[in-house]
């Protein structure tokens, strides 16, 4: 029921604003930017949420400081340290895959890191903010960078098939 609140805000804002808003631009800016905000969403969901129920109660723990000792966890064998390093790896890949084809043209490599940067600083930075038992640290940075990089190859090798997809879908309009 937590997660269901936040779900439908994510649901009512597409609906009623950013779907009409990107349909105007054509299909492929619907399409791309509709995977876009699906793909931010999931993040939402495995890394923040439930957001909205905790709003209250967010200043009712202490906030614990972001860890800056990179792969500490993996130097000292702590925890399930390698799903943990694989899974923020993954989880950002499709960021650097979607984000120059949301914005409709190639960003560049700088840029889609940098956004890709800011994404994940604001995950770490806000889930000890909002949830008293989540902590920040530096390697999850490290290795989302490193995800949305992969992703934005990814990006560069698809991109004679994306362009093609996109030409066909602006066709149809």
């Amino acid at each position: 029921m937590k997660y269901l609140i936040d779900f439908i805000v994510l649901a009512l804002l597409y609906v009623f604003y950013l779907f009409n808003k990107w349909k105007r631009k054509g299909k492929d800016v619907l399409i791309f930017n509709t995977l876009m905000y699906v793909y931010l969403s999931f993040v939402l969901y495995f890394t923040l949420m439930p957001i909205i129920v905790k709003l209250p109660f967010i200043l009712n723990h202490p906030y614990t400081p972001m860890n800056m000792v990179p792969f500490v966890d993996v130097l000292l064998g702590r925890g399930d340290f390698f799903r943990q390093v694989v899974l923020n790896v993954i989880m950002t890949i499709p960021f650097g895959f979607l984000y120059p084809l949301s914005r409709g043209h190639n960003p560049g490599l700088f840029k889609t890191i940098f956004c890709c940067c800011l994404l994940s600083l604001g995950i770490e930075l806000l889930q000890p903010l909002i949830d008293g038992f989540r902590s920040s640290d530096i390697t999850d940075l490290i290795t989302n960078i490193t995800g949305g990089m992969i992703g934005y190859c990814f990006y560069i090798i698809f991109k004679p098939v994306t362009d093609w997809i996109s030409q066909r879908l602006k066709e149809n309009n």
